[in-house]
This record gives C-alpha cells, structure tokens and sequence, in this order.
C-alpha cells in the first residue's frame, strides 16, 4: 500500500487532550513537516499539554476558532496546508444535555466552515475527520461482534448527534467536491493531559483528595477504554496508510463495566470501594455499551500497545506529579456538571442548586470554587455599558447591539475633555464598563486635522486620556476604540511580505496628524491598568448606506491610492468587543480580520456584486505619496 506523505498539516483543537498527543508526536517524529495547531483555547483545553512542541522549529500556534471561515481560509492559504487532522469539537455527553444549541454550533457548522474551505482552496491531499464511536449508538448487552464502520448510525444524545451530522457533511463533500475525506470513530480514551470532566481523570482527583467517587446509575454501563499514545499512533497510521473515503474504528475488545474502573482506583489508591464509591442520579439516557469492531485499522498494521494496568497506574502517576495542570476544577468534578458554554464566560450549574464560574486567563482557563445561590458573585452582576460617541458610526451600532442583547446602555453627555461632566455621567448612569468610541477623524476626512490640530489633540488626547483616568478613579475599565492608522510599510514589513505589524510595535507613520494624536495616546494609556485599547482598521460593514463605510467611502472617490491594508469588518468584531468587556480584558489588541485587501480589490468586489458598470482611477506614484501626506 501506498505511502501518503504530507507536507504542512493543520491540526484542529491541538490544545485539547487527544489532538495534543498526535501534535506533540508528529511534530517529534517527522520534522520535516510543518504542523500548525489551532485552538480556541476553550475551557479545556491548555497550551501546557502542547510544551513538548514549544521550541521545534516545524510547530506553530495560532489561537482561533474554527467558525471564522476568514482565519481558516487565510491558514489553509498562508501556512500551504494539504493535510486537516480535526479534532476540535465539544465532546462531553454531560454539557451537550445542558446546553445542545453550542454543540450544533461548534461541531456541525465548525466542520461546514472547514470544509468549504478546503472546497475554495482546493489544495488539500487528505481531510482526517476525527468522529466518535458514539455516533452508533447502544451495542447490544450480548453482542459478540463489534459495531463495523458500515454499521448503522443512531446516535442517542445531543453530542453524537451532531457528531453524525458533522459526518454526513464530510460524506457530503467527499462525494460532491472529491474532497480526499478519511473519517474515524474512537472508544474513550484516557492519559495525562485530559481534563477532568471525563470519568478516569474525575475519579482520580476525587480519589487524590479523599472524595467518594460517583457513578452514575448503578455502574453497569460498558466502556472501553485506550490509553492516549496508542491512539496517538493510530492517528499516526491513519495519516501515512489510510484510505481516502473509508472510515476507521480506533477501538479494543477489552471492555470494563464503569463500577470495575472505580473499583481499580480505588484499589491503586488503597481506599476501600464500599465507603468511597457513591451511586448518583443517571444521566438522561446513558447507553449500556459501545463495542467496536476495528479489524480494518488492524490490517493497516495498528495495534492496541499498553495494557488497562499499566495505562492506569502511568496515568494516576501524572496526575499525582500535576495536580494543578488544569487549575481549580472544582466545579468539574461535581457528579452532574452543566457547562453553560457562552462567550465570554462559563458557567457549572449543578444537581445540587450550586454555581461555578470559569475566569479566563491568557493561556488557559480557570474554574472558581461554587458559590452558593443568592452570594454574590461578579459573573452575575447585570452589565450596564456608559458609551461615549453617540454620534460617531461605531458608537452608534454599539448602542444598536445593545438593544438586540438586551444590554442596557447609555450614552454619554459629557464632553471627554471636561472631567466634572464625565463624573457626572458615571454617578449618575452607575455603569459596569466604558466604551469610548468618540474623537475627531476629520470633517469630512482626516485632512481636516492638519488644519485644525488644537482641536484634534484635545479631543483625541486630552479627552482621551481625561476619561481614562476618571474611570481609573471609579475602578471602571475602559474599552477604547483606536486605529491601526499609525504604521506604515518599513524594511523590517515590507509590502507583500505577510509580516505585520503587532501590538508590541512601535508606531512608525507621522504622515497625518490625526495618526501623530492617536499614537501619542496609545503610548500614554500604557500607563493605565484599566485600559482595553482596540486597534480598528478601515472598517467596514454589511451597511453599504452608511458614509462612514469604507467600502461606500471609497466607492464615492474618483481617484483611490492602492495599498494592501488590515480591515475590520465590524458585523463580526463588534460582537467580540463586548465579550471582551465581559472578560475584562486589558492592553492593546489588534481589531482586525486576517490578512490583508487592497482598496482595488475591495472595488473590483463591488464592481463584481453591486454596480457592474462602476468604473474608477489609482493615482500615480507621485500624486500617492502627496496624497497620503
């Protein structure tokens, strides 16, 4: 059989527990390929499972999500990729009770946006979609023969049924587009790294501290269970001699009852299993048994390596050497944990009337200890947004989101350089967050600021900088709308290079005031904790009408300068400002989509979709460097 050899695979929700695995291995058994690794960084997963990797000069980490089709398609293009491994999906069982609408969202229309993808670009050699042994259903309590990959689907709970659904779109695209698609369907697995919410990792902890270990229903329920390096070698195989359009059970025969995995470790922790295993409440419906048959992997030379015994103890051996790999999870470890699994933050609510909040960090996300219903708590304090920029465009469509979330919001009256208005406006409006969209552009364009500097630096610095510092004064964080207008193209980013510019970079283009005022104000607000600045670039919206659109701006002009810029379509990130405020996040951040569009791109799209017969003129070299001075 032939080899399949790849040359720069994207590997999807690489910082979850099974993807970690295969990333780390192939990045340390083959480099020669480039493996790029993209994550969410949702609640569980961690960039420390993806340490081992860190330095290697063929490993790269981006952190997105798979429902951005611009971020996919940019990767798929920028990175060269010819091979997806996808991983990411939301797999507990438990959550999917509580919250389905997410795992439609993640796991169906996830897998639809990376597939088009591959669809547009049509540079991919092989799609591995990475499904579960869930998707058919309940095995028979006597059945002798194992589930086969042409068995039937029924999948009995919101996750596998998405999880079926994403498969039928990858048949789909197989057999419509001759997308190379290879699917496979795994038993449980277990090993360091996994987050506690599943069984094995559960038990353990509970076990580390001295917990009573709870089984749902009686424990009878039938698992098989394979340690993470032999399904890390599985997606090894599958890779290099796997057949386009088949479908591989990655599985074992050797199955135990879920009161038998209890019993071991308590055993293996030398706890009595009569005092420290507690029978809880089922789950709604809870399959008796998934038994595969995975003869097919075995014939492409795989087999199951690590014993149950050895497996465990290894496994037990982490997590004792790393109990705070994942922080505090105690809210995972209740019997019936429901994630609320929303932007912004997370929730547990459990059986028991209880809540636990998730606090996101910048490299993982932390589970806060449950606090009881009726305390108080900053998760559940209601939201009220002071926006400042009422009048300005992006003002106005923050105060728009507002009404459609039912956030409510008011707008300032105060002027920004004017401190007593401002204090005004906060002890009378008692908001949770600030947004400053207000500052002078340029009337009608920023050419009016170099004639009118007094004006501009007092509303884009001073002002600025006053309300800043009036918030610090009421331990209110401001989320401040900047511009990424105060760069230009250098040696070090050169045009067409694909190096751009990031937040930590110096500002470098002073051929316009307006862009001298906003860089001396971002430098100043360094020095503001409470600060949260967003870097917007030429933004534009599905709102042709509005002037302020750039599209519609440059549209209007009979001559345009022609240069690649960052863009910020502003249906799409706005949203992500106000789960920002949520989080309170902090610093400067870049607010823009991937990759870059030239002004002449832009209007041959709108030749192309709006006026056919629209026409326009670049300016020469000479009249652009006047121009944009």
């Amino acid at each position: 059989m032939a080899s399949y050899k790849p040359k720069n695979i994207l590997i999807t929700g690489a910082a979850g527990f099974i993807a970690s695995h295969v990333a780390n291995r192939l990045v340390r058994n083959y480099p020669e390929y480039k493996i790029v690794v993209l994550d969410k960084l949702d609640y569980c997963s961690n960039t420390k499972n993806l340490l081992p990797s860190k330095l290697s000069p063929n490993f790269k980490f981006v952190k997105g999500d798979i429902e951005s089709a611009d971020l996919v398609n940019y990767l798929l293009i920028t990175e060269s990729i010819d091979t997806i491994m996808h991983f990411a999906a939301q797999t507990h069982v438990d959550n999917s009770f509580g919250n389905s609408f997410e795992f439609t969202k993640n796991n169906i229309y996830g897998t639809h946006v990376l597939l088009e993808a591959c669809k547009v670009t049509g540079q991919i050699r092989r799609f591995i979609h990475v499904s579960t042994d869930e998707v058919y259903g309940e095995t028979d309590e006597d059945a002798v023969v194992g589930n086969h990959e042409a068995s039937q689907l029924l999948p009995t709970n919101p996750y596998s049924a998405t999880k079926a659904g994403a498969e039928m779109l990858v048949m789909a695209y197989g057999r419509s587009y001759g997308l190379p698609v290879i699917t496979t369907r795994g038993n449980n697995v277990y090993g360091p790294n996994q987050f506690p919410e599943k069984l094995i990792p559960k038990f353990i902890l509970l076990a580390m501290r001295g917990k009573t270990l709870p089984i749902h229903g009686d424990g009878s329920n039938v698992r098989s269970y394979l340690y993470c390096e032999d399904v890390a070698e599985a997606f090894e195989v599958i890779l290099h001699k796997g057949e386009v359009g088949r479908v591989y059970n990655i599985g074992t025969k050797k199955e135990r009852r879920v009161i038998d995995v209890a019993r071991d470790i308590c055993k293996l922790f030398s706890m009595d299993p009569e005092t420290s295993i507690e029978f809880v409440e089922n789950r709604p419906f809870n399959d008796q048994r998934y038994f595969l048959d995975d003869q097919r992997l075995k014939n492409l030379g795989w087999s199951e390596r690590t014993v149950w015994e050895d497996g465990l103890k290894k496994t037990i051996e982490w997590y004792t050497q790393n109990p705070d790999w994942w922080g505090d999870v105690t809210g995972a470890l209740l019997p019936h944990p429901r994630m609320l699994m929303m932007p912004g933050s997370t929730h547990f609510d459990s059986e028991d009337g209880k809540e636990t909040s998730y606090v996101s960090g910048p490299n993982q996300t932390r589970m806060v200890v449950p606090t009881p219903k009726g305390g108080s708590s900053p998760q559940k304090q209601s939201l009220k947004f002071l926006i400042y920029g009422r009048t300005g465009w992006i003002g106005g469509l923050l105060g728009q989101l507002c009404e459609k979330r039912g956030i409510a919001f008011e707008y300032g009256k105060g002027r920004l350089e004017d401190r007593s208005s401002l204090n005004a406006d906060i002890q009378n409006i008692k908001p949770t967050h600030v947004f400053n969209a207000a500052g002078v552009t340029g009337r009608p364009n920023v050419d009016w600021c170099e004639s009118h500097k007094t004006e501009t630096i007092r509303a884009n610095v001073a002002g600025t900088l006053t309300l800043a510092d009036v918030c610090r004064d009421h331990g209110l964080l401001m989320m401040n709308f900047a511009t990424g207008c105060i760069f230009e193209y250098d040696a070090a980013h050169p045009q067409g290079s694909g190096i751009g510019f990031k937040e930590e970079d110096k500002p470098n283009f002073i051929g316009s005031f307006y862009s001298k005022t906003k860089a001396m104000v971002e430098e100043l607000l360094k020095e503001y904790d409470n600060v949260c600045t967003l870097r917007v670039r030429m933004p534009i919206s599905s709102d042709l009408n509005n002037p302020r659109n750039f599209i519609t701006k440059i549209s209007r002009y009979n001559k345009v300068v022609n240069i690649p810029n960052s863009m910020t379509v502003l249906d799409e990130l706005l949203p992500i400002s106000i789960e920002m405020a949520k989080k309170n996040l902090r610093g400067i951040w870049n607010f823009t989509n991937p990759g870059v569009v030239s002004h002449n791109e832009i209007l041959e799209m709108y030749k192309t979709y709006i006026d056919p017969k629209f026409k326009w003129e670049n300016f020469t070299l000479e009249e652009q460097a006047k121009v944009i001075v």
